[in-house]
């Protein structure tokens, strides 16, 4: 269960003036949070794990969308 507190703790971290290595980091980090939960709700399939799943999963696109930037789109 320590996982999840950590997961808990995880969401409270504020998204503001990040440099690009605190993104990857960020991202690195909730995606090793998302895989531990993921073994832990295969054996319990608990709905509550499967919600702090869902909005780690949107914190990590959110981080990764900024990391990424906006792709140039050639008009033709």
């Amino acid at each position: 269960m320590d996982i999840i507190n950590e997961a808990l703790e995880f969401e409270q971290v504020k998204l503001r003036s990040l440099s690009t290595s605190d993104r990857i980091e960020i991202s690195r980090k909730a995606k090793t949070l998302i895989l531990g939960l993921n073994e832990i709700y295969k054996r319990k399939k608990d709905e509550q794990i499967m919600d702090i799943m869902k909005r780690l999963t949107a914190i990590k696109r959110k981080v990764e969308k900024r990391l990424n930037g906006k792709h140039l789109v050639a008009n033709i």
